[in-house]
């Protein structure tokens, strides 16, 4: 039987998996100092300041934090004058503050799974976080210089952030937020996304690959068929969060073998207050059938290994053993179990502040 790690990688280079890859079994997520002090720490249902001193907020019964870009709090005032706004967070800290981090990644069996760095939100994100989204989509027409200033400076950071990440973790894996659309359409025309955010990403996935991270999985729970092409280029290996809308059977036999796909169990569909294991079943199947399993990995279009209502994650990824029982006689279980970001981002932060105590 091959290990999760083996049977992600035949998926994805079309080899001979012996079964469905169940959502997000072949990852473990690791966190670190910088992306704790960048992201900051709100609780459920509470709001907090990030380190880019963005307000964000966190109700309940929503999928993750987002921020408030009133024009009281947010952060960029006038585009033209980015730079008095914008301060970027600490890089550097102490080898103590790694120390939780480092021992994490060394605890996991590299032989069963990615080790996967975290990073959120991306750069299209930290654009309308510090600016809000209707200024931010002004501002890519009204004032490209600023912009293409603005989003050198956000990915100059992160490549330090990498720099720091891949010398402590050695991540072999990178698991990067940034979504590009709502459900039905991108938030910028394919040529404006050229000409803005795939230099980024060229610039931010090359330097990890260069540094031996052999996976890139890019998250955006959007429509985003048209950005394939840009995906491929900057080097993403998986889109995590590929929505229905999609059309992934489509997107599967147009570019399998170049990229693979990860979602097309759309949240809203089965992640819902009312949900049933019936229901989730019927979902999963329909997708499965459609998609098959080669490029593709079966899974809500969640974030992160979790669900908005307790237990729909689990009754997904039970339904998908039962199909790879069926299809491939695989009689082992994932024992995929739910695992919060967030409640990871706030245990991790919680460490953090009492060692500095």
């Amino acid at each position: 039987m091959l290990t999760r790690r083996q049977n992600l990688l035949e998926t994805i280079h079309g080899g001979h998996p012996d079964r469905l890859v169940n959502q997000y079994e072949y990852m473990q997520q690791v966190f670190d100092p910088v992306l704790l002090n960048a992201l900051g720490n709100c609780p459920r249902g509470g709001t907090a300041v990030n380190g880019w001193g963005v307000t964000i907020e966190f109700p309940d019964y929503v999928p993750g934090p987002f921020p408030d870009t009133s024009p009281e709090k947010v952060v960029i005032k006038d585009i033209e004058h980015w730079r008095d706004y914008v301060k970027a967070p600490a890089v550097d800290f102490p080898e103590e503050a790694w120390a939780p981090f480092v021992q994490q990644a060394e605890s996991i069996d590299r032989n069963e799974y990615f080790v996967a760095n975290f990073i959120a939100p991306g750069i299209f994100e930290k654009l309308h976080y510090l600016m809000g989204m209707e200024e931010c989509m002004m501002a890519f027409y009204e004032s490209p210089d600023e912009m293409h200033e603005l989003i050198d400076f956000l990915t100059d950071w992160e490549i330090q952030c990498a720099e720091q990440v891949i010398r402590h973790l050695h991540p072999d894996a990178l698991f990067h937020h940034d979504d590009w659309g709502s459900q039905k359409s991108t938030f910028m025309s394919p040529a404006m996304f050229e000409e803005f955010i795939l230099p980024a990403y060229k610039k931010i996935y090359g330097y990890y690959k260069d540094h031996g991270v052999q996976l890139i999985v890019h998250h955006s729970d959007s429509y985003a068929a048209t950005l394939v092409p840009y995906m491929i280029e900057m080097g993403v290996d998986i889109w995590q969060g590929v929505m229905s809308t999609n059309n992934v059977p489509e997107l599967i036999r147009k570019y399998g073998g170049k990229i693979s796909f990860q979602g097309g169990i759309d949240n809203g569909k089965v992640d819902r207050v009312d949900w049933t294991r019936e229901g989730i079943e019927q979902v999963v199947r329909g997708v499965v059938e459609a998609c098959g399993n080669m490029y593709f990995i079966p899974s809500t279009t969640m974030g992160g290994p979790e669900s908005t209502y307790p237990g729909v994650y689990e009754a997904v990824s039970e339904t998908i053993d039962k199909i790879s029982e069926e299809k491939f006689g695989y009689t082992g279980k994932s024992g995929n179990k739910a695992d919060p970001l967030f409640a990871h981002v706030d245990k991790a932060s919680k460490e953090i502040s009492n060692q500095d105590s």
